[in-house]
């Protein structure tokens, strides 16, 4: 296994949306083994192939619950439903996410409360998830890499602000950054 470099924001392949998997192969194995270890070292809780350069529509994703409960899987050409999210004031501590392509930084974004996830495994299985709270943000954060949409891209004033002057003050925002986990360190 390797650990993969994730790409920072204004990378090309973080901004498209990415192609269906066709063919499950030992490549792809090779690939999502390299994604587990790469977001576990990182550390994260998903991990999406475009942000390590693979414009593919697939993503993995671990989170232990306050109960100590496991949940790890792959996602390969994902189809997502959500709720409506819900409306009020935000709360800029319980509704915060970061991400390994924008290092560092947290903002506080509106999610849906409730996910639901059809797709398949490294088998051809399907995979049905139907989850709430953190592990629907998790999804719905993963899914939006697939096309092309940062969490950072949908955030509201004057967050929206704050994250892109953090980007322009790391020098992200342009084509070509990316980091190592257990070597580098982008944090803004």
């Amino acid at each position: 296994m390797a650990i993969l470099e994730i790409h920072v924001t204004g990378d090309p392949v973080l901004h498209s949306v990415a192609r269906p998997v066709t063919t499950v192969d030992d490549d792809l194995r090779r690939l999502v083994a390299d994604m587990y270890e790469t977001m576990d070292l990182a550390p994260g809780v998903g991990l999406a192939a475009p942000q390590v350069g693979v414009p593919l529509r697939l993503f993995v994703y671990s989170y232990e619950d306050d109960d100590g409960q496991p949940w790890r899987g792959v996602a390969i050409n994902p189809v997502l439903w959500i709720s409506p999210p819900p409306v009020g004031e935000l709360d800029e501590e319980a509704e915060s996410e970061g991400c390994l392509s924008v290092p560092g930084e947290r903002h506080p974004l509106r999610r849906a409360e409730a996910a639901m996830l059809i797709g398949t495994d490294l088998e051809g299985d399907p995979v049905e998830l139907r989850v709430v709270g953190w592990r629907a943000r998790i999804l719905q954060h993963e899914f939006d890499h697939l096309n092309g949409v940062l969490y950072v891209d949908r955030l509201e004033l004057p967050h929206s602000r704050r994250a892109a002057k953090a980007i322009r003050k790391a020098g992200w925002g342009v084509p070509g950054i990316s980091w190592l986990p257990g070597r580098d360190d982008l944090e803004g």
